[in-house]
């Protein structure tokens, strides 16, 4: 039986005191590191068939809904890449997937939910994932990744 983390939606508290600042006037760009794990076969909670799909495969449902909301938010995928072995860490923090998403700031990112069909799309995400993990990092303007320590 293994340890690992069963977490893939933000809590409330957690996507509460994400939003605060966006009252406080201190918005700005922001760029989501999303680590993913995908299930051998996807799960869904309410018991339907998943057709002995991959859980990276049912992800796609949520991916092709998720992608329309960026872009109606103003946000895009940066980068996208396989994730290999760590060399620090453990089990739990073993991913299959990195993705970095620039949102022009954080209240564009708390609007991709009001897109239409996203909230019917994370059961898809959720019957995907065996965890995952949502990293904010702060954005630069221009939406891109930057190197500080080029020679």
């Amino acid at each position: 039986m293994s340890d690992a983390p069963t977490h893939n939606m933000p809590a409330p508290e957690q996507l509460a005191a994400y939003a605060a600042p966006i009252a406080d006037g201190s918005d700005g760009p922001v760029v989501m590191l999303n680590l993913n794990k995908y299930r051998p076969l996807a799960e869904y909670e309410d018991g339907r068939d998943a057709g002995g799909r991959t859980g990276r495969e049912v992800y796609n449902e949520y991916g092709l809904v998720a992608l329309q909301a960026l872009a109606a938010v103003g946000a895009k995928v940066l980068w996208d890449t396989p994730m290999t072995t760590p060399l620090i860490g453990c089990e739990h923090d073993t991913y299959d997937e990195v993705l970095a998403i620039w949102y022009p700031s954080r209240a564009a990112f708390i609007e991709l939910t009001n897109f239409p069909g996203y909230q019917d799309a994370l059961v898809h995400r959720t019957a995907a994932l065996a965890w995952s993990s949502l990293i904010p990092c702060v954005g630069t303007a221009d939406a891109t990744l930057s190197a500080p320590y080029q020679v």
